[in-house]
């Protein structure tokens, strides 16, 4: 999925225009009419999510200038490019001190508006990267710095901003690199305890013999070692709060210790002769199973129950795929920084193939992965190539990667077709690519029923028509089929007109 740019113009030859402009550009277009209504639609809280303005400055409602103010007004910070037929330096320096990112003279040749709108993409995600970092170690992440267009994570998202307005206790389970660390930071960040200490421990990294001495402390002398007073983890993180990661792999001893410490509101340090109170948040996280360890006697059920009050599930990135290209590009400005090389883009060859695949460490293995290849890179755009590992993995084993042993496969890739090149080539060529010859086309459903032919019909037509960005003479020749039966199936297959892949068919029509 491309970035979504929206178009504003009361013109509606220049707003059809720029739409195709910006399909051929890789993006996804979005159109509104005049001032009032771009307004209306970034500040709702129930629109698409827009990466990026292009905005008129003349128009007869609200103009371009009266948006930059209800934008900074609203704190919305998107990147915005104005354009107008008028280039004076007035101009240019009125909309500049408004907030806009850059400014082009009617009519803008696609060249410059391409540039234009990849440079300002390319600040905006790492300015956002930037922020998130920021706010993470000062304690202050909120929801808005999740990087997400997945409607379950959104649901994830909108659960945890109710937990936040509490101080109930919050389990957050889901696999290994999914993000739960994050969302309990945001929890916090997002909360009346936000000005206060947010203290992460690892549970499943604390040695048996230590656990209570680094959760609860431990007074001077009292044990073998203790030369210093050792205040703990729960003091630590006095009026905030206190996320227990991996909290299933505690000890029996210190299971019960916790137990305490949640019950009464105050621990006991290792050879103290009085406890001490403490008032902090509990933020608990697992990649376990804990009601089955509590069956087991593996984890006290009171303790299960104290944690397990208010429970939310993270899924895995394999199950919410919208986030993988939205995550990839973030990664990529902010590794690009780091390191110093101007990268352009990332391929949408390379986006398919990292979509195709599982990703079994979930995200943490998504951002290392880009690492590596903003490493490899050695022109200005990350392509296939600089993902050797991932083609190979898929080439190997089209239904998952090396590392997916004793997991679910992930939705529709149970059973694949194993397409060559050339015909992929002739499919439109944004079929997820299995390596560097082949493609993947999933033939079974969730249910694990074979999927109807019309269905995989739609599927490919629908990644001719995006691949060569609504030309559809050009996915009419690649198909081997005429133009007027194209529109034809795309009428009886009732591809949704809305779909990024198939927004420009109606623009070529009018064309």
């Amino acid at each position: 999925m491309g970035e979504r740019i929206l178009i504003v113009d009361d013109d509606p030859v220049q707003r059809r225009l720029l739409e195709n402009a910006v399909s051929r550009f890789g993006y996804d277009a979005l159109m509104a009419e005049g001032g009032d209504a771009a307004v209306a639609l970034l500040t709702g809280t129930d629109g698409p999510p827009v990466d990026a303005v292009v905005l008129d400055l003349v128009m007869p409602d609200l103009d371009g200038l009266g948006v930059l103010a209800r934008l900074r007004g609203a704190g919305i910070a998107l990147p915005v490019i104005v354009q107008t037929a008028h280039g004076g330096i007035d101009n240019v320096v009125s909309v500049m001190r408004a907030g806009a990112t850059d400014f082009v003279v009617k009519p803008v040749s696609p060249e410059r508006l391409q540039v234009s709108l990849r440079n300002a993409l390319a600040a905006s995600a790492l300015q956002g990267e930037l922020a998130r970092i920021k706010h993470s170690r000062d304690g202050t992440l909120t929801f808005r710095d999740i990087v997400t267009r997945s409607p379950r994570m959104q649901a994830v998202l909108r659960m945890a901003g109710k937990a936040a307005t509490s101080a109930i206790p919050v389990l957050i389970a889901g696999q290994s690199g999914v993000g739960k660390e994050l969302i309990a930071r945001a929890i916090h960040g997002s909360g009346e305890r936000r000005a206060k200490p947010f203290v992460a421990v690892n549970c499943g990294a604390i040695p048996d013999n230590l656990v209570e001495s680094i959760l609860f402390g431990h007074e001077k002398g009292a044990f073998t070692g203790a030369t210093d007073r050792h205040i703990g983890k729960f003091v630590e993180a006095a009026d905030g709060t206190l996320f227990l990661d991996e909290v299933g792999e505690l000890p029996p001893a210190a299971q019960v210790k916790l137990l305490r410490a949640i019950q009464e509101g105050e621990v006991e340090p290792v050879g103290a002769r009085k406890p001490v109170k403490v008032d902090v948040r509990i933020i608990s996280a697992t990649n376990r199973d804990l009601a089955a360890d509590v069956t087991a006697g593996r984890f006290r059920d009171d303790l299960f129950y104290r944690l397990h009050v208010f429970p939310i599930m993270v899924p895995a990135l394999a199950e919410r795929p919208e986030d993988i290209a939205e995550l990839v590009r973030h990664f990529v400005a902010r590794f690009a920084a780091e390191e110093g090389k101007r990268i352009r883009a990332i391929s949408g060859e390379a986006l398919a193939l990292l979509g195709a695949h599982r990703w079994p460490g979930n995200v943490r293995q998504l951002e290392n992965a880009v690492f590596r290849a903003v490493v490899l890179a050695e022109t200005d755009e990350i392509g296939v190539n600089e993902f050797p590992q991932i083609a190979t993995q898929l080439a190997r084993h089209p239904t998952g990667s090396d590392d997916d042993e004793g997991r679910a496969p992930a939705p529709g890739f149970e059973t694949a077709m194993i397409v060559g090149e050339a015909h992929r080539r002739e499919l439109g060529g944004s079929i997820a690519p299995c390596g560097t010859a082949a493609a993947i086309l999933p033939l079974i459903d969730p249910s694990g029923e074979v999927r109807p032919l019309d269905e995989l019909e739609t599927e490919v037509i629908r990644f001719a028509v995006n691949h060569y960005r609504g030309r559809m003479s050009e996915v009419a020749r690649r198909l081997r089929i005429g133009r007027s039966t194209l529109y034809r199936k795309l009428d009886l297959l009732e591809l949704d007109t809305d779909d990024p892949a198939t927004d420009n068919q109606s623009a070529v029509k009018a064309l």
